[in-house]
């Protein structure tokens, strides 16, 4: 069975989306905050272009993040909708394993073998999320280990831990907004630098193709790693909000 599936990514200020047939037949992006005006527009341009109906996809794949929170929340409503509405499975995968893949794309295969993929998007708050992965095959990358957020200054230590776990990774590439964001930190890294500088869509469908297939449909959610500002600010709930009263030890 050839897959035919819609993907989807607005963790960073490009939106982005694709279609894959076998291969990715399209990709449309928006340099653009603006995802909620733009992203359905773009979506349905782009498969009216190639003649695909919704009746014909076979999931959507959607970038989780991490990233903007409004742009993820808003990615996420949009997969959600057209999942429900076409009943189709939505797959869910990494935004920073989407740039690790279009990392390795630019090596050769000797070179994927080696080389430690380090994707750095800027997280805003003077902070980077950042992603170890290796490349296990064409459409596929794999975590060395587990994603983080935090200061740009910490790039290095973060390097260092994921090469003591993959120890034949003997090289370190970077990419991603973050390196240009915090120039003046990580200007100086003594590591390839490598495109591209956001998720791209066609990535995200590779990888859910080639992935597990796991419908995140009815509860998948978009992954932070950190806590919203207003988790931060009002830890306890936003003073004013209307709460539900405990229950009753009697009830």
């Amino acid at each position: 069975m050839t897959h035919v599936v819609l993907a989807i990514d607005t963790a960073t200020v490009t939106a982005s989306a694709a279609l894959w047939r076998g291969e990715v037949l399209a990709t449309s992006t928006q340099d653009s905050s603006g995802h909620s005006s733009e992203l359905l527009p773009m979506i349905d341009a782009m498969c009216r272009a190639h003649e695909i109906t919704p009746q014909q996809l076979t999931a959507v794949a959607i970038g989780l993040g991490p990233g903007s929170f409004t742009g993820l929340r808003i990615g996420m409503a949009t997969a959600k909708g057209i999942a429900f509405a076409a009943g189709l499975d939505m797959w869910g995968v990494s935004s920073l394993a989407a740039v690790a893949l279009q990392m390795a794309d630019a090596l050769t295969v000797a070179q994927r073998a080696t080389t430690l993929l380090v994707p750095i998007l800027d997280a805003r708050r003077s902070e980077v999320f950042v992603g170890a992965y290796r490349s296990v095959g064409v459409d596929r990358v794999a975590a060395v280990i587990a994603e983080e957020v935090f200061a740009p200054e910490g790039v290095t230590a973060y390097v260092a831990k994921a090469q003591a776990v993959g120890t034949e990774l003997t090289a370190v590439a970077v990419a991603g907004d973050g390196l240009v964001e915090f120039a003046d930190v990580l200007g100086g890294l003594a590591f390839a630098k490598l495109p591209p500088l956001t998720p791209c869509a066609g990535a995200v469908a590779r990888l859910a193709v080639a992935g597990e297939h796991v419908n995140m449909r009815d509860h998948g959610t978009p992954v932070y790693i950190r806590p919203s500002e207003a988790e931060v600010n009002y830890p306890n709930g936003v003073p004013g909000a209307l709460r539900t009263p405990p229950a009753s030890a009697n009830s």
